[in-house]
């Protein structure tokens, strides 16, 4: 049957996926990864003090993209390059300290308690790692519930500020690895860094949801954080090999410019292998093209954060 003729002033169908990343056939064959310039980067002078802390909040309100991926190498290829690191796991599922080799289900602490417990001080639940110059606030699953308290508390959203102060002079990053979402723990967050890193994988549901990040990042700014900026955006998990990687990077371009990070990670088997391993990539596989990609970004960071 013949499907009816619309009225002339029907509004336009809305774009599908494919329209929305058409691009000029001469992008979509050549690989936008390799054609970029990288900057040239200054050699990071080293350090006879320490602090006080830059904090960083890796974020983005989809799954998967590799936050926490990116937070324990990214705080690695620092604490090589003589920086002292903290990182906080941020995320109740605690993928950050299950990547470093600690069992969220066996501690009797957590970031949960630092948040939510007046007695609590720092040196109750930092860990150490197995990183020299790496430490760690561990998070599990009883972080979840600090979302629902924190409603009633005042000052809310500063409740992770207050619990990272005492660490701030003997710090030079302090990392955060947030959850997957937009709700108070990532306010929290976002209110308590300096700066913002999105990891974005490049396909295109996750880039659907910057838009939303970046609104969720001014209104920060704008009502709670006025010192808050964006770092970077991070290409992760990217296959130049596939019409639709090389798409997607080159609408990032385009829209981000400057913001997009020099460094792309590429997608690799390297990095489900440290997550068993428990250990960066940058010793676990030191000489792999992942080591060298975070690497790249951590001078890139240091240049950005004039640190």
């Amino acid at each position: 049957m013949a499907q009816p003729t619309p009225p002339p002033d029907a509004p336009a169908a809305e774009p599908d996926s494919g329209e929305l990343f058409a691009v000029p056939p001469a992008k979509a064959s050549a690989d936008p990864a390799r054609a970029r310039t990288p900057r040239e980067l200054p050699e990071p002078p080293p350090l006879t003090t320490h602090g006080p802390a830059r904090v960083i909040a890796l974020c983005n309100q989809k799954g998967g993209v590799g936050k926490t991926t990116s937070a324990i190498n990214l705080g690695a290829a620092l604490a090589e390059l003589g920086r002292r690191v903290l990182l906080v796991d941020f995320d109740p599922q605690g993928s950050l300290s299950v990547g470093l080799g600690v069992s969220p289900h066996q501690l009797d602490r957590s970031i949960y308690n630092l948040l939510m417990e007046p007695g609590v001080g720092l040196d109750d639940i930092r860990l150490k790692t197995s990183i020299t110059g790496v430490d760690l606030l561990p998070s599990n699953i009883d972080l979840s519930a600090a979302e629902v308290q924190l409603v009633t508390e005042v000052a809310r959203e500063h409740a992770l500020t207050r619990a990272l102060a005492p660490a701030l002079p003997e710090y030079d990053f302090v990392l955060v690895d947030c959850q997957p979402s937009l709700g108070l723990l990532t306010v929290n967050a976002l209110t308590a860094a300096d700066g913002v890193i999105i990891p974005l994988e490049c396909e295109f549901f996750s880039l659907r949801g910057v838009a939303l990040l970046l609104d969720t990042v001014e209104k920060v700014r704008q009502r709670l954080n006025p010192r808050l900026v964006i770092d970077g955006i991070l290409a992760t998990m990217y296959d130049g090999r596939t019409t639709h990687g090389r798409e997607v990077f080159s609408r990032v371009l385009e829209a981000f410019g400057d913001q997009v990070f020099d460094t792309v990670v590429n997608r690799t088997v390297r990095f489900p292998e440290t997550t068993v391993a428990g250990e960066p990539i940058t010793t676990w596989a030191p000489s792999s093209n992942g080591a060298a990609a975070y690497r790249h970004l951590a001078r890139e960071v240091l240049a950005r954060s004039h640190g």
